[in-house]
This record gives structure tokens, C-alpha cells and sequence, in this order.
């Protein structure tokens, strides 16, 4: 029985036509009757290092009975010139998540997966706090179980005021140690029991992963990373598949 947290996230693959680029964290999130794929815009484009893939690959698994049977989804990201993903910019400037919808006919009816909704969206923000314990799930280094096919749970808590824009920006801050390929992870708290009325996905999503944070000024000889990471605020979601 594999829990539902690990099926509603996926590895992400990047390719410039038949060349890989990188590797990256997803997770779904369904609205009404639409499926979208979530994960960071600079796993779709980062003009900072000319990172321009033009599709993705995603895995899903496709047997309840074989976890390690998968099928690998190819989602092109552009149509012609134009952007397939949904991004967004907030008052602090563009807001480092994207959307890019699934279509549901190219899915097999076998497939076996769990979707965050606009249910599992905090409601209460006074209800998180400072210090609060979070897990950050997806693919550090492209770590995971490669048999099974699923992700892996860091530990993590909250750094920052939740629900106050820390400096001005759409994201709080979280402390744990984390690595690339983690970009577009789903941070994600337990729902209590008087709150978990949200099917079999009882977690709260509060944000997505989306890079480490530093001082500028570090020595990097005396002194250690801070091992902050920046977590935008998941409600965007709700403007991103209107």
C-alpha cells in the first residue's frame, strides 16, 4: 500500500528535443475536472542560465498491484512560439511556479496517482507558526527509490512568519537541508484530525519548494550554508488554474 502523499508526486525529466537537460520535482493538483502538473518556472525556463527546455517527461505508475510497472508522459511546453505552462507575477514580481495542465485522454485508466486539490490549500493561516514541522517531498540529486519510483521526505520547519511575504516576496522560508532536483516539491504539513475531512490525502499544501537560500556575503571558507530555502506560497494555485 504506498501512501498517497508519495503517488501525488512525480519525477520531472527536461529535454531539448531529445537531449535530457535536468532533472526536477512535480506534483498534481486537481480543480473541477482538470489535472495539472505543478513544479517550478525555472525547471521550464531560467533565462539567467539559458535553461530552455522545450518538454517533460513525467513517470506515473500504471498497476495498483506492480509499483515498480511505470509509463514515462512526454508534455510538450510550447505550441509553436507560445508558452504551454500557466505563470504568474504578484506585487513582489514573477512568482517561481508554473501549471501545465494534463490532458486526461492521455492518461490509461489504470493510471495510479493522488491529487492535492484547492481543499488542501491552508484556509487558516494564523493556524501555522514559526517552527511548525513540515516535510518537503520530491528528488534531491535525483535520489529515490529507482525500483518503485517514488520520491522522498525531508524533514523541515517553518523559518519565517507564515502567511507575512518574507522581504516583500510570494514565498516564507523553511530550514532543512536540501539539494537540487527538489525545485517544484510540494511542502506539505499533517492535517490534524478535526481538519482532515479532505479524503485520502490528509496533508496540508502550504507551498512549493523552490530554491536554497544564502547571504551574498558568505565566506564560504568560514562559514557554513544558512540551509534556508525559499517555499511560495501555495494559494497561487488557485489564480494559476482559474
Amino acid at each position: 500500500m504506498i501512501e498517497s502523499l508519495l503517488l501525488a508526486v512525480t519525477r520531472v525529466s527536461t529535454f531539448a528535443g531529445n537531449q535530457p537537460l535536468t532533472g526536477a520535482t512535480g506534483f498534481f493538483f486537481e480543480r473541477a475536472d482538470r489535472l495539472f502538473l505543478v513544479t517550478s518556472r525555472h525547471v521550464v525556463l531560467d533565462e539567467a542560465s539559458n535553461h530552455r527546455p522545450d518538454r517533460l517527461e513525467i513517470e506515473l505508475h500504471v498497476d495498483p498491484q506492480n509499483s515498480a510497472a511505470v509509463n514515462y508522459l512526454s508534455m510538450p511546453l510550447y505550441q509553436g512560439v507560445q508558452p504551454l505552462w500557466r505563470q504568474c507575477v504578484d506585487s513582489g514580481g514573477p512568482v517561481d511556479i508554473v501549471a501545465v495542465e494534463i490532458h486526461r485522454p492521455a492518461l490509461s485508466e489504470s493510471i495510479l496517482f493522488a491529487a492535492f486539490t484547492p481543499a488542501h490549500l491552508a484556509a487558516e493561516l494564523d493556524r501555522i507558526e514559526v517552527g511548525d514541522p513540515v516535510l518537503i517531498v520530491g528528488f534531491p540529486l535525483g535520489f529515490h527509490d529507482n525500483l518503485h519510483h517514488l520520491p522522498v521526505a525531508r524533514q523541515a520547519v517553518i523559518a519565517s512568519v507564515f502567511g507575512i511575504r518574507f522581504q516583500g516576496q510570494g514565498y516564507f522560508l523553511t530550514d532543512a537541508r536540501m539539494h537540487r532536483g527538489t525545485s517544484g516539491a510540494p511542502v506539505v504539513a499533517r492535517l490534524t484530525a478535526e481538519r482532515s475531512g479532505r479524503g485520502e490525502l490528509a496533508w496540508m499544501l502550504l507551498g512549493v519548494h523552490g530554491a536554497r537560500m544564502d547571504v551574498s556575503d558568505r565566506d564560504v571558507v568560514q562559514d557554513e550554508s544558512l540551509d534556508l530555502n525559499c517555499a511560495w506560497y501555495a494559494d497561487v494555485l488557485l489564480k494559476l488554474t482559474e
